[in-house]
């Protein structure tokens, strides 16, 4: 029973990640990128130190510094997925960041000379033809957009390995709640250097940061270390990785995203990578969070 309900808990997570797409989308029109990530980030930040108080008493130099690592491979992630995202479509934005799955084991070869198995191969593979087949334009050129938000998958990939690594040494509280702090204080910077610091945010604009500062942020990680103490790694990555599905109807019921053929045969491809590589020995390490 507990691991039926835990199956279910981790379909919101993915429900609610999906939405999230829709939602930076809606912001985007009346915040900036880092606008928007200094708001999330310091809802994530306050929400998750409230909850880690009695953790937070005594935390040592390795944790903060391992926190700091996270943070700031999580604040590269976001920038270059809601930057890329003003000059592509939520559904391309999803999907395209749904292959730092497929990138993870090879983080892990370089980094620890991990062996990546056939079935990672074959996913990468396929990830490479998918990625080319929903954003290569008719000159085999690559979109801003798409080429920002295939870099932002680099970037959670790395945050993904760091995460594995360094949660079997610390208190998971503790660092992601440093990790959080870190990609906020790291957005404020930028707000700052880029001269965003002038915000004229709409009330769809603020209920949007409202969602993904405090559900899509705070909520499901909290929903999602909470679920996967009762289903398998494989499992739980192979469910969270449906997040790319429900971004795409959520873009195509809310934003009203025309989806082509060619779209489709895209992301059917990229989608069937993330299994294939899930299912290998090395997918062991789930995704945080994305949006």
């Amino acid at each position: 029973m507990k691991q039926k309900l835990a199956v279910v808990g981790l379909l919101v997570v993915t429900m609610i990640w999906g939405g999230g797409f829709v939602a930076s989308d809606m912001a985007l029109a009346s915040m900036k990128p880092f606008q928007i990530m200094v708001i999330r980030f310091f809802l994530a930040a306050v929400l998750m130190g409230l909850l880690s108080l009695k953790s937070l008493k005594n935390v040592n130099k390795d944790e903060v510094l391992a926190g700091i690592a996270m943070g700031t491979a999580l604040f590269a992630a976001f920038a270059l997925q809601i930057i890329g995202l003003q000059y592509t479509t939520p559904s391309k934005n999803a999907f395209l960041t749904a292959l730092n799955v497929v990138m993870v084991p090879f983080i892990s070869y370089l980094v620890l000379k991990k062996k990546v198995g056939k079935r990672g191969i074959a996913g990468a593979l396929l990830s490479v033809a998918g990625a080319a087949i929903l954003s290569l334009n008719g000159d085999l050129s690559l979109g801003l957009g798409d080429g920002l938000t295939l870099l932002c998958a680099v970037g959670f990939a790395v945050q993904i390995f760091l995460t594995g690594e360094f949660v079997r040494k610390y208190r998971a509280s503790v660092i992601n709640f440093v990790q959080m702090l870190t990609a906020f204080v790291l957005s404020l910077i930028f707000v700052v250097v880029c001269g965003e610091t002038g915000i004229a945010a709409t009330r769809a604009g603020w209920l949007s940061v409202l969602y993904l500062g405090v559900v899509s942020t705070t909520v499901c990680y909290l929903l999602q270390t909470a679920c996967q103490k009762y289903v398998d790694g494989t499992k739980s990555a192979i469910i969270l990785s449906m997040e790319s599905v429900f971004g795409t109807v959520f873009s195509i019921l809310i934003l009203h995203e025309v989806v082509t053929v060619r779209m489709v045969i895209g992301c059917a491809v990229i989608l069937t990578a993330v299994i294939i590589s899930n299912l290998g020995e090395e997918a062991n390490e789930v995704s945080g969070d994305h949006l």
